[in-house]
């Protein structure tokens, strides 16, 4: 593998690249994949150094965990696996959540079997239940780490309060939250509360669900899973539209991709920051660590964030049902 810049997750807790890959496109979510063609990727990434991969239970509900299973065959030793629980199927309805104990133990066991190993590096509750007390679910978690199933705990989307109490349980190696140039807000009030406690914050769709690769330039371009996030509505498009544009200038002029300058940007926010793009291809992995050798100056920074300002991007960071589960 690659030497890639590595940052510590939590308090003198394990090193993982600082970029990772986010595995949810895998399983079908934005367009089809071909699993043999997955399982050739996620090996060609870990060949890269890109060795943190993140998936879930929900992501084809199984599937997803499935193939990266097949991938892990022979390096499960040179891979930070994380994975995520408390999402429950509801066919014709949005996701329900599930935070008690005894779902945090059976899931956890269904995902070690679909994953093919006997420990999960980093177990994350998907979504918070409001329904049960955190100190709860956090608590049959700590029970998965002292049963040597789980090495590091982590919340996604759960909200300031929510991490504080958690964390008073059992230690919380990270937090995991939508983080990008274009909706900033709730990660950066989600920071002031990991920092201080040595919580690492893990990025995810940090490329703002791939329009700011700068691929997506028209509206015509938007299709499936895309369709139903309010950034990429009609009504919507061409404001967002033109903040990737502005990003696009600026990566001109430094030489590199629209991706490589944003995954830097979000990075250089701080050590406690790690990012998790996601991908199907090869040379979009390649591309993305190629942004840590992009070094922006304190100038530029400034530069970027005044061509997109905190706020600036039109639309939720999900549609409306979604924005029930986050945050809590």
């Amino acid at each position: 593998a690659m030497a890639i810049a590595q940052r510590n997750l939590g308090n003198g807790g394990p090193a993982v690249p600082a970029v990772g890959l986010g595995c949810m496109s895998l399983s079908g979510i934005y367009g089809d994949a071909d699993d043999a063609a997955s399982v050739e990727m996620l090996r060609g990434a870990v060949d890269l150094g890109v060795t943190h991969l993140d998936s879930s239970d929900m992501y084809g509900w199984g599937h997803n965990e499935g193939v990266i299973g097949r991938a892990l065959r022979g390096i499960r030793g040179k891979v930070f696996l994380a994975t995520k629980f408390g999402q429950t199927r509801n066919p014709g309805g949005p996701n329900g959540v599930n935070g008690r104990p005894d779902h945090v133990l059976a899931a956890c066991d269904a995902s070690l079997r679909r994953l093919g190993v006997d420990a999960i590096d980093l177990y994350y509750q998907h979504r918070v239940d409001p329904a049960v007390p955190i100190e709860d679910t956090v608590g049959a978690m700590a029970r998965l780490v002292q049963q040597g199933k789980v090495r590091f705990l982590g919340l996604s989307e759960a909200a300031p309060e929510t991490i504080r109490r958690g964390h008073a349980v059992h230690p919380i190696a990270a937090v995991q939250t939508e983080y990008s140039l274009l909706y900033r807000e709730e990660a950066e009030a989600t920071r002031a509360v990991t920092r201080p406690l040595g919580i690492s914050f893990v990025a995810y769709s940090p490329l703002g669900r791939g329009f700011l690769t700068g691929a997506i330039t028209d509206f015509a371009q938007i299709d499936g899973r895309r369709a139903a996030h309010p950034r990429f509505q009609e009504q919507n498009f061409a404001r967002n539209r033109a903040l990737v544009a502005a990003v696009e200038a600026i990566a001109r002029e430094k030489g590199c991709t629209p991706a490589q300058l944003c995954l830097a940007w979000l990075l250089a926010q701080g050590e406690d920051v790690v990012a998790i793009p996601g991908t199907r291809r090869l040379d979009r992995v390649r591309e993305n660590i190629g942004a840590l050798d992009v070094r922006l100056t304190p100038r530029e920074i400034a530069c970027i964030e005044a061509a997109v300002p905190k706020g600036a991007a039109a639309g939720t960071r999900y549609p409306a049902g979604g924005m029930k589960g986050v945050q809590l």
